[in-house]
Protein backbone atom coordinates (compact mmCIF):
# COMPACT_ATOMS: atom_id res chain seq x y z
CA UNK A 1 0.00 0.00 0.00
CA UNK A 2 1.33 3.41 -0.91
CA UNK A 3 1.17 6.27 1.57
CA UNK A 4 0.31 9.78 0.41
CA UNK A 5 3.39 11.96 -0.05
CA UNK A 6 2.31 14.36 2.73
CA UNK A 7 2.10 11.51 5.28
CA UNK A 8 5.53 10.22 4.25
CA UNK A 9 7.04 13.66 4.80
CA UNK A 10 5.46 13.96 8.27
CA UNK A 11 6.68 10.48 9.21
CA UNK A 12 10.26 11.28 8.15
CA UNK A 13 10.26 14.59 10.03
CA UNK A 14 9.09 12.95 13.27
CA UNK A 15 11.61 10.11 12.88
CA UNK A 16 14.53 12.49 12.32
CA UNK A 17 13.53 14.59 15.32
CA UNK A 18 13.40 11.49 17.53
CA UNK A 19 16.76 10.19 16.33
CA UNK A 20 18.32 13.61 16.79
CA UNK A 21 17.20 13.78 20.43
CA UNK A 22 18.68 10.34 21.10
CA UNK A 23 22.02 11.41 19.64
CA UNK A 24 22.23 14.53 21.82
CA UNK A 25 21.48 12.58 24.98
CA UNK A 26 24.09 9.95 24.14
CA UNK A 27 26.78 12.60 23.82
CA UNK A 28 25.92 14.06 27.22
CA UNK A 29 26.09 10.97 29.42
CA UNK A 30 25.47 7.24 29.45
CA UNK A 31 22.53 5.70 31.37
CA UNK A 32 24.67 5.31 34.52
CA UNK A 33 25.59 8.97 34.56
CA UNK A 34 29.28 8.16 34.01
CA UNK A 35 31.65 10.34 32.07
CA UNK A 36 31.87 9.68 28.35
CA UNK A 37 35.42 8.38 27.76
CA UNK A 38 35.57 10.46 24.58
CA UNK A 39 35.13 13.71 26.54
CA UNK A 40 36.26 16.78 24.63
CA UNK A 41 37.17 20.07 26.25
CA UNK A 42 35.65 22.86 24.15
CA UNK A 43 38.15 25.64 24.73
CA UNK A 44 36.66 29.13 24.39
CA UNK A 45 38.10 31.50 21.77
CA UNK A 46 41.44 32.82 23.06
CA UNK A 47 41.46 36.48 24.11
CA UNK A 48 43.18 38.81 21.68
CA UNK A 49 44.43 41.35 24.20
CA UNK A 50 46.92 39.19 26.14
CA UNK A 51 50.63 39.97 25.84
CA UNK A 52 52.94 37.12 26.88
CA UNK A 53 51.36 33.71 26.24
CA UNK A 54 52.52 32.12 29.50
CA UNK A 55 54.06 28.72 30.23
CA UNK A 56 52.24 25.51 31.22
CA UNK A 57 55.29 23.42 32.07
CA UNK A 58 59.04 23.55 32.50
CA UNK A 59 61.20 22.17 29.69
CA UNK A 60 63.00 19.96 32.23
CA UNK A 61 64.19 19.82 35.82
CA UNK A 62 67.10 21.88 37.14
CA UNK A 63 69.10 21.07 40.24
CA UNK A 64 69.97 23.58 42.94
CA UNK A 65 73.10 25.48 42.07
CA UNK A 66 73.03 24.43 38.42
CA UNK A 67 73.99 27.11 35.90
CA UNK A 68 70.75 28.57 34.51
CA UNK A 69 72.36 28.69 31.06
CA UNK A 70 72.97 24.93 30.95
CA UNK A 71 70.43 22.65 29.23
CA UNK A 72 67.68 21.25 31.44
CA UNK A 73 67.38 17.52 31.97
CA UNK A 74 64.15 15.61 31.34
CA UNK A 75 64.69 12.53 33.51
CA UNK A 76 61.57 13.18 35.59
CA UNK A 77 58.20 14.83 35.33
CA UNK A 78 58.52 18.58 35.47
CA UNK A 79 56.63 21.35 37.20
CA UNK A 80 53.32 21.63 35.34
CA UNK A 81 50.17 23.71 35.70
CA UNK A 82 47.06 21.59 35.11
CA UNK A 83 45.52 23.95 32.58
CA UNK A 84 44.74 23.87 28.84
CA UNK A 85 47.11 25.43 26.33
CA UNK A 86 46.33 26.72 22.85
CA UNK A 87 48.70 24.81 20.58
CA UNK A 88 48.73 27.41 17.81
CA UNK A 89 49.92 30.17 20.15
CA UNK A 90 51.07 28.34 23.30
CA UNK A 91 48.65 30.57 25.20
CA UNK A 92 47.95 29.32 28.74
CA UNK A 93 44.40 30.42 29.45
CA UNK A 94 41.29 29.11 31.17
CA UNK A 95 37.95 30.40 32.41
CA UNK A 96 36.12 30.14 35.72
CA UNK A 97 32.70 31.07 37.03
CA UNK A 98 33.80 31.30 40.67
CA UNK A 99 34.83 34.28 42.74
CA UNK A 100 37.49 32.12 44.40
CA UNK A 101 38.52 29.27 42.05
CA UNK A 102 41.08 26.54 42.67
CA UNK A 103 44.40 26.22 40.82
CA UNK A 104 46.02 22.79 40.50
CA UNK A 105 49.70 22.10 39.83
CA UNK A 106 51.97 19.09 39.67
CA UNK A 107 55.03 19.89 41.80
CA UNK A 108 57.89 17.34 41.67
CA UNK A 109 59.95 18.88 44.48
CA UNK A 110 59.97 18.08 48.20
CA UNK A 111 60.16 20.74 50.91
CA UNK A 112 63.72 19.81 51.91
CA UNK A 113 64.83 20.67 48.37
CA UNK A 114 62.69 23.59 47.27
CA UNK A 115 59.82 25.90 48.20
CA UNK A 116 57.21 27.63 46.07
CA UNK A 117 55.40 30.93 45.75
CA UNK A 118 52.03 31.36 44.04
CA UNK A 119 50.89 34.83 42.98
CA UNK A 120 47.64 36.00 41.40
CA UNK A 121 47.52 39.57 40.13
CA UNK A 122 45.48 41.77 37.82
CA UNK A 123 46.21 41.47 34.12
CA UNK A 124 48.49 44.51 34.05
CA UNK A 125 50.47 43.26 37.05
CA UNK A 126 49.70 46.41 39.03
CA UNK A 127 47.77 44.79 41.87
CA UNK A 128 48.36 41.54 43.76
CA UNK A 129 45.08 39.71 44.40
CA UNK A 130 46.59 36.84 46.38
CA UNK A 131 50.03 35.57 47.28
CA UNK A 132 51.12 32.51 49.26
CA UNK A 133 54.16 30.35 49.93
CA UNK A 134 53.96 26.57 49.83
CA UNK A 135 55.98 23.50 50.61
CA UNK A 136 55.31 19.81 51.06
CA UNK A 137 55.78 16.45 49.35
CA UNK A 138 55.80 15.89 45.57
CA UNK A 139 52.42 15.50 43.91
CA UNK A 140 49.38 17.44 42.73
CA UNK A 141 48.72 20.53 44.80
CA UNK A 142 45.32 22.22 44.98
CA UNK A 143 45.54 25.96 45.71
CA UNK A 144 42.14 27.46 46.40
CA UNK A 145 41.79 31.20 46.71
CA UNK A 146 40.66 31.88 50.29
CA UNK A 147 37.50 33.83 50.97
CA UNK A 148 39.56 36.68 52.42
CA UNK A 149 41.15 37.29 48.99
CA UNK A 150 39.47 39.83 46.73
CA UNK A 151 36.88 38.02 44.54
CA UNK A 152 37.53 37.71 40.83
CA UNK A 153 35.29 40.04 38.87
CA UNK A 154 33.11 38.89 35.98
CA UNK A 155 34.59 39.78 32.61
CA UNK A 156 38.09 40.48 33.95
CA UNK A 157 41.30 38.61 33.18
CA UNK A 158 43.99 37.88 35.76
CA UNK A 159 47.57 36.65 35.58
CA UNK A 160 48.96 33.95 37.85
CA UNK A 161 52.38 32.42 38.26
CA UNK A 162 54.10 29.81 40.42
CA UNK A 163 57.83 30.05 41.10
CA UNK A 164 59.88 27.27 42.67
CA UNK A 165 62.96 28.33 44.64
CA UNK A 166 65.97 26.26 45.64
CA UNK A 167 66.20 26.06 49.44
CA UNK A 168 69.99 26.27 49.22
CA UNK A 169 70.45 29.55 47.37
CA UNK A 170 66.89 30.87 46.80
CA UNK A 171 67.39 30.69 43.03
CA UNK A 172 64.35 30.10 40.83
CA UNK A 173 64.70 26.59 39.43
CA UNK A 174 61.25 26.29 37.77
CA UNK A 175 58.21 28.40 37.04
CA UNK A 176 54.87 28.31 35.23
CA UNK A 177 52.43 31.12 34.44
CA UNK A 178 49.16 31.83 32.67
CA UNK A 179 45.84 33.66 32.71
CA UNK A 180 42.37 33.12 34.11
CA UNK A 181 39.15 34.96 33.29
CA UNK A 182 35.92 34.90 35.23
CA UNK A 183 32.80 34.48 33.11
CA UNK A 184 29.11 34.84 33.92
CA UNK A 185 27.32 31.51 34.38
CA UNK A 186 24.47 31.32 31.87
CA UNK A 187 21.01 30.60 33.36
CA UNK A 188 20.38 27.61 31.07
CA UNK A 189 23.69 25.99 32.03
CA UNK A 190 23.02 26.72 35.72
CA UNK A 191 19.76 24.79 35.46
CA UNK A 192 21.48 21.86 33.75
CA UNK A 193 24.21 21.74 36.39
CA UNK A 194 21.68 21.70 39.21
CA UNK A 195 20.00 18.60 37.73
CA UNK A 196 23.21 16.79 36.70
CA UNK A 197 25.16 14.08 38.51
CA UNK A 198 28.77 14.92 39.48
CA UNK A 199 30.11 13.13 36.38
CA UNK A 200 27.64 14.91 34.15
CA UNK A 201 28.69 18.22 35.69
CA UNK A 202 32.27 17.59 34.54
CA UNK A 203 30.92 16.94 31.04
CA UNK A 204 28.86 20.13 31.11
CA UNK A 205 31.69 22.32 32.33
CA UNK A 206 34.07 20.83 29.74
CA UNK A 207 31.56 21.17 26.89
CA UNK A 208 31.13 24.85 27.77
CA UNK A 209 34.85 25.57 28.08
CA UNK A 210 34.80 26.26 31.84
CA UNK A 211 38.13 24.72 32.75
CA UNK A 212 38.64 25.48 36.42
CA UNK A 213 35.28 24.12 37.57
CA UNK A 214 35.59 21.08 35.30
CA UNK A 215 38.95 20.24 36.87
CA UNK A 216 37.79 20.89 40.44
CA UNK A 217 34.70 18.71 39.95
CA UNK A 218 36.80 15.93 38.40
CA UNK A 219 39.33 16.17 41.24
CA UNK A 220 36.57 15.79 43.84
CA UNK A 221 35.18 12.77 41.98
CA UNK A 222 38.63 11.22 41.94
CA UNK A 223 38.70 11.57 45.74
CA UNK A 224 35.20 10.19 46.39
CA UNK A 225 34.82 7.56 43.64
CA UNK A 226 37.86 5.60 42.52
CA UNK A 227 35.85 4.00 39.69
CA UNK A 228 34.94 7.30 38.03
CA UNK A 229 36.98 8.20 34.93
CA UNK A 230 36.31 11.95 34.87
CA UNK A 231 39.76 12.98 36.12
CA UNK A 232 41.68 10.85 33.63
CA UNK A 233 39.42 11.73 30.69
CA UNK A 234 39.59 15.48 31.34
CA UNK A 235 43.38 15.57 31.65
CA UNK A 236 43.69 13.45 28.52
CA UNK A 237 41.46 15.90 26.64
CA UNK A 238 44.07 18.66 27.11
CA UNK A 239 47.22 16.56 26.72
CA UNK A 240 47.95 16.06 30.42
CA UNK A 241 47.24 12.33 30.72
CA UNK A 242 50.78 11.69 32.06
CA UNK A 243 49.70 13.31 35.33
CA UNK A 244 46.44 11.41 35.82
CA UNK A 245 47.96 8.85 38.20
CA UNK A 246 49.97 11.31 40.29
CA UNK A 247 48.82 11.53 43.91
CA UNK A 248 46.99 14.57 45.20
CA UNK A 249 48.98 16.10 48.05
CA UNK A 250 46.75 16.69 51.06
CA UNK A 251 49.54 17.57 53.46
CA UNK A 252 50.85 20.59 51.54
CA UNK A 253 51.75 23.43 53.88
CA UNK A 254 50.28 26.75 52.76
CA UNK A 255 51.29 30.08 54.23
CA UNK A 256 48.55 32.63 53.65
Amino acid sequence: MKLPMQKIQIFLAVSLTFLSSIDVQAQTANPNGELNPSLIFAAPPPPKDIGEPGKRGEAGSRGCGQDINKPLTSSQKRLTALVPVYSNSELVFGTTIREHPSFLFYIPYSSDFASGEFVLEDEAGDQTIYKTSLSGTPGIVNLRLPSKAAPLEIGKQYRWYLNIYCQKDNQIIANVEGYVKREQLKPALKTQLEKATPSQQVNLYAANGIWYEALSAASELRRTNSQDTSWTALLKAVGLNDFAIEPKVECCNLEN
